[in-house]
């Protein structure tokens, strides 16, 4: 029987903003349970829930102060234990996040630390370290956090003097811990043992290439990350993609491979380069691996072919599927990045900064996100649906500032716009008094503000609705469920001219893509199965389109 993981298509849903049912504003574990059948009657196979565990919410949840909990705001543990059961029943998998390379700062080991002298075990959990200067007034080295500024912040002993500095690669609520302490790595793999034995069937590992650390702790200087495609890397970086990261990833294996059946794991490993990836995805590591290099990729088909070539070529190599992404929590999401002339995006990051000086067509980014979804679930392996993507929500592009929560808007001062406005509540419905069905009646204001025309996306607006986007995803999940040509396999690409892309599936599927300006000729004898738009009166595929087909 084939592993689950190769061809699941797996729902994100991040709790704060899928359903909120006690009316305080934010989404929780009941809001969940209510909409699992939505995502069965979708044709999904699993969902991955973002960081459920009580946090103070320095990050949105990533910042865990208790991996063996959840957070009050969602829920308790007999909720969640009532969403996997009901999420059983109703044959979806469930993924939970683990947020490895840093706890929160309000985590029982940290604030031990904290109490503790320098060099005592407990302060051994973490980085701390002396700083630099006559006084330890500068930090131990250079490392910038990812969400901007140093990646060190100085404590405070006990008398009220200033203290040890402590890492932290994203925000100073963030520590990052020490893998190299083995009470570190056995908090970690009783975790997985917690969840997995109440029936979680797999984890989506945050920041899978970070954890380990140079022991020296060494300066970053001009390391160009990621390493280019054309550079062997021959000195490696001091804290992303090392080597004895994978130690602890065939560790995590075993702790999977104990369970009948065994529990899965997807890896978030942003590196850049599709043979790094694959590293990480040997038959004793990690199972599957976000494709970020297909989401960072403009709607070109030079561009894309070359990165489904690279993964396929490259997962293939360690036996592994590849994992197909468009969006999730942390970037602009695909209707707005295609709304761009993808000839000036920049292809090295996905969040809206690097979008929002880029004049924007949003009909054809609707309709480039149409026809991106129905190549995407035509790839062989696995895809994941960022919530949201199914009703073709675009990005809120014009929050206001005192509206902001993400850290990469404060920790920028303002420069970068950050991560808000792909995490809008969904609009359930077209009432504009319940937060368009994501609140119940004379509930709290949401938690992000949703725009004043957030219910023409809704669910209740597209539900049954010819040619909406929700109808071309539920066409489209219910096909790949049961055409034995969708899910994992191979695929073989087809002569179609330079602005096609054109591939088979076998037994008996084709996909063809129109990225050019000209309607192209389809084949003549072929019958259409689905489309993300009408084909002309003549039967030709027009611009920004897609066609599943039966040769």
């Amino acid at each position: 029987m084939q592993a689950w993981w190769r061809s699941a298509v797996t729902y994100q849903v991040y709790p704060r903003s899928f359903v909120d049912a006690d009316g305080d504003g934010v989404g929780d574990i009941a809001g969940i349970r209510s909409r699992l059948p939505y995502l069965a009657d979708l044709g999904v196979d699993a969902i991955w829930i973002n960081p459920w565990y009580p946090s103070p919410m320095a990050d949105a949840g990533y910042d865990v102060s208790d991996y063996r909990d959840i957070e009050p705001v969602f829920g308790d543990l007999a909720e969640a234990d009532a969403m996997i059961s009901e999420a059983h029943q109703l044959g979806l998998k469930v993924i939970l996040d683990i947020v490895p390379n840093h706890t929160s700062d309000q985590h029982r080991f940290f604030r031990q630390a904290l109490s503790s002298d320098p060099g005592s075990p407990a302060r051994d959990r973490y980085y701390f370290r002396p700083g630099k200067g006559e006084q330890g007034e500068l930090p131990p080295n250079d490392w910038r956090s990812t969400f901007g500024g140093p990646a060190w912040t100085r404590s405070t002993d006990a008398d009220g003097n200033p203290g040890e500095w402590y890492l932290h690669l994203f925000t100073p609520g963030q520590p990052d811990v020490n893998w190299d302490n083995p009470e570190i790595r056995a908090e970690f793999e009783d975790t997985l043992r917690f969840w997995f034995d109440r029936g979680v069937d797999g984890f989506r590992i945050d920041v899978a290439y970070g954890l380990t650390k140079d022991p020296e702790l060494s300066d970053i200087g001009d390391f160009v990350w990621p390493v280019p495609v054309d550079r062997p890397v021959s000195v490696e970086h001091p804290h992303w993609d090392r080597t004895d990261v994978h130690q602890i990833y065939r560790q995590w294996r075993a702790i999977a491979d104990e369970y009948d059946p065994p529990r899965a794991y997807c890896g978030e490993i942003w590196v850049g380069r599709s043979d790094r990836v694959a590293a990480y995805l040997r038959p004793d590591e990690l199972h599957t691996a976000f494709n970020f290099e297909f989401l960072l990729a403009p709607w070109l088909p030079d561009h894309l072919r070359a990165v489904i070539d690279d993964t396929i070529a490259t997962h293939t190599e360690v036996g592994a599927a590849a994992t197909w992404v468009l969006g999730n929590h942390d970037v602009c999401r695909p209707a707005s990045r295609f709304a761009r002339d993808q000839h000036q995006v920049d292809p090295t990051g996905a969040t809206f900064g690097y979008f929002r000086d880029l004049p924007a067509d949003p009909a054809l980014g609707q309709r480039r996100a149409r026809a991106a979804a129905l190549l995407m679930l035509a790839l062989p392996g696995a895809a994941y649906i960022y919530q949201g993507e199914e009703l073709g929500l675009p990005e809120v592009e014009d929050l206001p500032a005192e509206a902001m929560q993400d850290p990469l808007w404060f920790q920028t001062d303002g420069q970068n716009p950050g991560r808000d406005g792909c995490r809008i509540p969904l609009p359930w419905t077209s009432d504009p008094t319940t937060s368009f069905g994501f609140s119940p009646a004379n509930a709290a204001t949401p938690w992000l503000p949703q725009p004043a025309d957030w219910g023409r996306w809704s669910l209740t607006e597209q539900d049954g609705a010819a040619g909406s986007m929700l109808e071309l995803y539920r066409q489209a999940l219910a096909i790949r469920a049961d055409h034995p040509a969708l899910g994992d396999g191979t695929l073989q690409w087809l002569d179609a001219g330079e602005s096609v892309l054109a591939f088979r599936r076998d037994p008996r599927l084709e996909c063809w893509v129109n990225f050019g300006e000209t309607p192209v000729a389809l084949p003549a004898q072929a019958q259409l199965l689905l489309s993300s738009a009408p084909l002309t009166p003549g039967g030709s595929l027009p611009p920004d389109t897609t066609a599943w087909l039966l040769p």
